[in-house]
């Protein structure tokens, strides 16, 4: 079968181009349409990348080829005879992990953003020619990417090929100077690729990760030494000053986080950004399995000209959310203080989540393609997150599970492994719940019910008990508690209802529709300049909190857009919408037993 050929450079990295080639050998005689993906496996949004093609073109043996656009994102290329090959050039400025991005520093892009398909052509190989950007200054530059190499040096420009363009888009490509780290976990090699200005211990880095992907691996392999499902795997890691995200894909994943959160020659212990950072890399690596091979219906095939709509993200996400901090203390990167503190924030973050009363995580997940990312000012209040909720979900799951048979949470996603993981069979809808039930002989349909597909609250106080954890909760101190721990700082007596927007002014940000700032009138976007005719500052609100009493009235005066207006609040309690969790001092032998084998501390 005649391979589709690409070859990309960055044709101008000071104007922030891209040109992209994409050549087929035998074009459709009618005229050959070529399209590209309107989102990305792995990030639920429809991106439309076509709105950065800045020019497109066509020729055939040398000699131009009338091109057209037919829709958004589909290129109709005329007749011709011999091989056709499409011209664009791509702007490329975007820093996350989503799109392409290139200067004169770096250069990055995911497949889905740069490379169209010759419509009806999809499933031949591919093969990639990289360039480098003209000019002495861009010699040193190396190219990162887990593409198999078909004739290029390692980290170097040149051929690479894969069997499809389903392939093809899924190994994301760093190209500038980069730090290079190296581990073997899962009996094949890890490479993590370092790019920015940091002073991160390397060596640190790749022990700590060795432990945590060889944990994840021999949970699904079921024993200790088992194998990861790649020949070899890399992380694209990006330092940045302020920064957080990454994309999974089949044998690498694109990560961007603080350079301060890299381990500090000669640091000790594990920092919070450092926690964050391995946080991170574990959720995206336990995606190799669950998404990337365990995938639902709903995505196999992907169809990525539009939506594909399942209710089982909060699975996907929020079942990877759910063990990527528990294989932090399995592996024994972080203690059981560490994991539980984390376990309380996610916690904190559902309980201020007034919309986790209204959306299931079934319907989270089914409209993440409306809501979840594209949140506006109501959307605490009107949508929960399938990552977090469905992580706890799956926490209340796998305790059940080990409170009330002989199976745990680790043999339903083994179980998921080998039928549809290694098969490439996509889990139905129900899939989870059936293999759960199946394994355990527990009848699951009122926890599927109730806490899937329903808003009830999930028994955490309870179950966690049974474990021996104990479960606290208080008022939130200030914006910047995330909570996990007891609190530093006095404790707020009062509560607005309201949180403030990053920047100098009082901007409110998000308004509980049943808190005092939005019954008195106040709505997201007002700026408060005055508080009982005093000029507001952020420091008088936490004071405010801290010292005034329930029922108490203020007076705030606020500009909306350029009018001022005045409004009178009835402070209302605070609320107890943060937890931190402890080991409870007395626990009995089977609790403990429970908390070891669950924990594996």
């Amino acid at each position: 079968m005649t391979p589709t050929r690409y070859r990309i450079v960055a044709s101008d990295p000071n104007a922030h181009l891209f040109e992209v080639c994409c050549t087929v050998a035998d074009p459709d005689p009618g005229g050959q349409a070529f399209r590209l993906p309107a989102w990305s496996p792995g990030s639920y949004l429809i991106r439309e990348y076509a709105r950065h093609f800045v020019s497109v073109r066509a020729e055939c043996e040398g000699v131009p080829v009338a091109v057209r656009k037919v829709a958004k994102d589909v290129w109709l290329a005329d007749r011709c005879r011999g091989a056709l090959t499409l011209v664009t050039e791509v702007y490329a400025f975007d820093p996350s992990v989503r799109a392409a991005y290139v200067d004169t520093t770096r250069a990055f892009f995911n497949g889905p953003s740069v490379f169209v398909w010759p419509v009806g052509r999809e499933d031949r190989p591919c093969e990639l020619e990289i360039l480098p950007p003209a000019g002495d200054v861009y010699r040193d530059w190396r190219v990162a990417t887990a593409m198999p190499r078909d004739g290029a040096e390692p980290f170097g420009f040149g051929r690479y090929r894969a069997s499809s363009y389903d392939e093809l888009i899924d190994h994301p490509v760093e190209m500038g100077r980069f730090d290079v780290v190296a581990f073997d976990a899962g009996a094949v090699p890890h490479t993590v690729a370092i790019t920015g200005r940091h002073r991160g211990d390397g060596a640190r880095l790749a022990h700590d990760l060795a432990r945590v992907c060889q944990a994840q691996a021999d949970l699904f392999g079921g024993a200790p030494g088992s194998r990861a499902p790649v020949d070899a795997y890399l992380f694209q890691l990006l330092a940045v000053h302020d920064g957080y995200g990454g994309l999974e894909h089949r044998a690498s994943t694109s990560l961007i986080a603080n350079r301060d959160g890299l381990p500090q020659p000669g640091a000790t212990g594990v920092s919070d950004d450092y926690r964050s950072l391995l946080g991170l890399a574990s959720h995206e690596y336990f995606h190799t399995w669950n998404v990337k091979r365990i995938k639902p219906a709903a995505f196999v095939p992907y169809d990525l000209t539009r939506e594909n709509f399942t209710t089982q993200l909060w699975a996907f996400e929020g079942i990877t959310s759910y063990y990527d901090d528990l294989m932090l203390v399995r592996s024994k990167v972080i203690g059981v203080g560490d994991y539980l503190e984390l376990l309380g924030r996610q916690i904190s973050a559902l309980l201020r989540t007034p919309g986790r009363e209204r959306q299931s995580v079934a319907e989270s997940s089914f409209d993440a393609w409306i809501k979840y990312y594209r949140q506006d000012e109501n959307a605490p209040n009107a949508i929960v997150s399938y990552y977090v909720k469905g992580a706890l979900i799956a926490l209340v799951l796998d305790l059940e599970l080990r409170l009330h048979s002989a199976v745990t949470l680790d043999d339903v996603m083994r179980a998921l492994w080998k039928r549809h993981g290694q098969t490439g069979l996509g889990v139905p809808e129900d899939g989870v719940q059936v293999i759960a039930a199946e394994l355990s002989g527990l009848d699951l349909g009122a926890f599927f019910r109730d806490y899937v597909h329903g808003t009830v609250e999930l028994p955490l106080p309870s179950l966690l008990r049974e474990f021996g954890i104990g479960w606290n909760l208080r008022p939130s101190a200030n914006a910047k508690d995330k909570g996990g721990a007891p609190g530093k700082d006095p404790a707020p007596r009062v509560w607005l209802g309201a949180t403030l927007a990053a920047g100098t002014d009082l901007r409110l940000k998000h308004l509980s529709p049943e808190g005092p700032a939005a019954l008195a009138g106040l709505a997201s976007g007002d700026a408060i300049v005055a508080i009982d005719s005093l000029r507001a500052s952020a420091d008088g609100l936490e004071r405010l909190a801290q010292t005034r009493n329930a029922g108490d009235v203020v007076e705030i005066h606020a500009f909306r857009s350029d009018e001022l207006m005045r409004f009178s609040i009835e402070l209302a309690p605070a609320r107890n919408d943060t937890c931190w969790l402890t080991l409870a001092e007395a626990v009995g032998p089977e609790a403990a037993a429970r908390r070891t084998a669950w924990l594996g501390a």
